[in-house]
């Protein structure tokens, strides 16, 4: 029998970090970290977070007994570099050296490889990330916004739009890269993608609140309403930045993103979150129904994924409005950690070729 493959995974986010160890395709330990206020407030920015962030990790392998020297890979989540195609990339030092700059944005995700590296470096063994939020696969007239100074760009939840999809063609007992998908990741930012044969080719921009509103995201708002928004002198750059992600969408008609609280409210027959929450469906409904065009309504199904799939009146809502186009496949939840040990995982069984981050242009 082959040796086991052992991979450590390590997921941060703004005020957590997810840790988890797998033997072969089996999780055998997990835990979420929650980050204490006071530990962010000390770090001035977010890759100064690494030091405390990385105590806590050596402190999950110690209580945890997992046998650090026979990691096989050590993966992170993939954070805001250049844009690459989907893939298991190996952590080199260009990728480092431009997540430490913040080259391209400052996200809580840029820690993963840095602090994969990290521990990849004590062991020794290769540091990679799978399928990072900047996987960018758009057809060429997917690209044009309506004004040349202006590209749309595509920054989603590549890692479980990939997964899912995966998921959904074992389903249909094909492979991914056979299937044509309209996928729709739900959670607390919202991004619809059109998959073809693996590829994603239109999808939009779910960090910088494009598409439908969600929980804490406007989503597109008009143009010219925005742009007198900004210049009308009341609000600062960044207060106008909090509307678009995080203080957007449900959070700001109603006051909260917490759904169970919203759907509560609905039963309780409140006008006004009945009202927003029908709102959000209706345009989730309406992004699904473009990026369908853009697949000229050929297409093996509709998949459903993220958080808020887990509400069961969420998806009688949507299917109500979407199954007319093509069948629907729920996939709950955000299997991210499971995501990114399996990218590793097919490199190291040779399903799959690890790909190189230096020289991408």
């Amino acid at each position: 029998m082959s040796k086991p493959i052992h991979i450590f995974v390590i997921n941060p986010g703004s005020t957590s970090t997810k840790l988890a160890y797998f033997k072969n395709q089996n999780m055998i330990s997990e835990e979420t970290i929650r980050h204490t206020d006071r530990e962010l407030k000390a770090c001035p920015s977010v890759m100064s977070q690494k030091e405390f962030r990385y105590k806590k990790i050596t402190k999950f392998i110690h209580d945890h007994d997992i046998p650090v020297t026979e990691l096989n890979a050590v993966v992170g989540r993939g954070g805001l570099i250049r844009p690459v195609e989907s893939g298991t990339y190996l952590v080199d030092k260009q990728m480092i050296d431009e997540l430490n700059d913040a080259r391209f944005g400052e996200h809580a995700s840029n820690l993963g490889a840095v602090m994969a590296d990290m521990l990849a470096g004590n062991v020794p063994c290769p540091a990679y990330v799978v399928d990072p939020v900047v996987v960018d696969e758009m057809m060429p007239e997917a690209r044009l916004s309506g004004h040349p100074l202006i590209q749309r760009k595509s920054i989603f939840h590549a890692l479980n739009h990939k997964a899912a999809a995966r998921q959904a063609a074992r389903r249909l007992k094909k492979k991914d890269q056979d299937c044509r998908f309209v996928v729709a990741h739900l959670g607390g930012g919202i991004s619809v993608a059109a998959h073809v044969h693996g590829r994603v080719i239109d999808v939009n921009n779910a960090l910088d609140g494009d598409g439908p509103f969600s929980p804490e995201r406007s989503g597109g708002l008009p143009c010219g309403d925005l742009a007198r928004l900004c210049f009308s002198g009341k609000y600062p750059a960044a207060d106008i930045r909090r509307m678009i992600v995080g203080q957007g969408g449900l959070k700001a008609y109603l006051g909260t993103h917490d759904l169970e609280m919203i759907e509560n409210n609905i039963r309780n027959k409140d006008a006004v979150s009945i009202r927003t929450y029908n709102a959000m469906i209706y345009q989730i409904s309406k992004e699904i129904g473009a990026m369908s065009a853009s697949l000229r309504g050929h297409m093996d199904a509709i998949v459903l994924t993220g958080g808020m799939t887990h509400s069961s009146r969420l998806i009688r809502s949507l299917k109500k409005q979407i199954a007319w186009i093509a069948p629907v496949i729920v996939i709950p939840g955000e299997c991210e950690m499971e995501a990114l040990a399996m990218g590793a995982y097919r490199v190291l069984c040779g399903e799959e070729k690890v790909k190189g981050y230096e020289r991408i242009e």
